[in-house]
């Protein structure tokens, strides 16, 4: 006897749209007759294929469509509430608000025993200063406080996160303690570049650059001119030329990665930034 689909989890999903197409998906599995005219009907949508626009991305959810879909998709308490998290943080409009639920989605007890996921990977992108204290850490005269780190950063942060910071960084092995006890940078570069797979992989590395880009913006206040290199340039282009200014911008980032890796005895930490992005768009038919 062919035993039915399993029922997809919330908690196996970072991207709301993505568990509602599992979903769907699993549900047209094992009852042939399931369409998204009936889950509308059974919803309560007037537009037959609102389900379908929500996946595609088309639709966002409201407050009352959230509602309706919990009851056709009969989560658990403890489920609903992930998954009100999961679509107000897709559907955040600004960084801080954005971060923020980001925080939350990440810190459920059961989202972790679920996906038993590498806490310290995912805590590591979500603050800008895990990185640049791991950094600082090539500093000669580097000592593992948060009376030597603290200063040295632009943007302050608490002493409990100094010290929180240092024990992911541990853990991850990215620090690592030598014959003296001492703590020191490990393995020389993390990229959260081309070798993110997948889709939630690619959630995460969007809140890491979005801390980055906040950074980036907060500098043009806070640092000199001269120690820094802030620009922005405005072109033309046709759509074939793209894969090969990519294609530049990525063999740029990492030469500057070999050449920064060649510096020993570093003692600052810089961060750089590549955007490259449309700001025009061909009107749809």
């Amino acid at each position: 006897m062919e035993m039915a689909p399993r029922r997809p989890s919330v908690y196996d999903f970072l991207d709301y749209r993505q568990f509602l197409r599992a979903w769907y998906e699993a549900e047209k599995a094992r009852l042939p007759a399931f369409s998204y005219r009936y889950f509308a009907r059974k919803a309560g949508f007037a537009s037959p294929n609102f389900l379908k626009l929500v996946i595609e991305g088309e639709r966002n959810l409201s407050e009352d469509s959230i509602n309706r879909f919990v009851e056709v998709l009969k989560l658990l308490d403890h489920e609903e509430t992930f998954f009100r998290d999961l679509v107000a943080w897709n559907q955040a409009r600004n960084i801080a608000e954005k971060n923020l639920l980001f925080e939350r989605v990440i810190a459920s007890k059961r989202f972790h025993e679920w996906r038993k996921l590498d806490a310290s990977r995912l805590e590591y992108l979500r603050h800008w200063y895990f990185p640049a204290i791991r950094e600082l850490a090539a500093h000669p005269d580097f000592e593992a406080t948060p009376d030597w780190i603290g200063p040295r950063l632009v943007t302050r942060i608490s002493r409990e996160e100094i010290l929180r910071a240092l024990k992911v960084l541990e853990e991850m092995g990215v620090l690592e303690r030598d014959a003296d006890g001492k703590l020191h940078r490990g393995e020389r570069t993390l990229s959260t570049g081309p070798e993110v797979r997948g889709e939630e992989a690619k959630l995460v590395a969007k809140t890491f650059l979005r801390e980055m880009m906040e950074q980036a913006s907060n500098s043009l206040d806070s640092v000199p001119a001269e120690l820094r290199e802030v620009a922005a340039i405005t072109v033309a282009i046709r759509p074939e030329t793209i894969p090969e200014l990519k294609e530049r911008i990525r063999r740029f980032r990492y030469e500057m990665l070999e050449r920064c890796d060649q510096d020993d005895g570093a003692t600052e930490v810089y961060q750089l930034n590549l955007q490259f992005f449309p700001l025009t768009r061909k009107p749809k038919d």
